[in-house]
């Protein structure tokens, strides 16, 4: 059964730094896409960045900038780099990653139960 293990989520003042980490196991593949997604209360949950296995990257425009994005060396892990906290950055940050199963195109998901980011004074 494949898992996502979200770390290094907590409390940050205004204009701090985090690192995010994803974990992946159970799958004897390399996800071909990871990354990550946040939900704030209230709020439908989006897009932080993503990264193929190639290591193209995606961000949303919110953290364009701010964030980094990077695989690990280790199969199926992927950090999250978070510089220039702000509030509205508050959220639960949840993994991401998918597969492709087949020449068509049809993928596999697979999401963490999240990690929580508190950026606050």
């Amino acid at each position: 059964q494949v898992q996502l293990a979200e770390s290094g989520g907590g409390l940050v003042q205004p204009g701090g730094s985090l690192t995010l980490s994803c974990a992946g196991s159970g799958s004897r593949f390399s996800f071909d896409q990871m990354g990550w997604y946040r939900q704030a209360p209230g709020k439908q949950r989006e897009l932080v960045a993503s990264i193929t296995n190639s290591g193209n990257t995606l961000y949303g425009d919110s953290v364009q900038g701010r964030f980094t994005i990077s695989r690990g060396s280790a199969k199926n892990t992927m950090y999250l780099q978070m510089n220039s906290l702000k509030p509205e950055d508050t959220a639960l940050y949840l993994c991401h990653a998918y597969r492709i199963v087949n020449v068509e195109g049809a993928r596999v998901d697979f999401w963490g139960e999240g990690t929580l980011v508190t950026v606050s004074s």
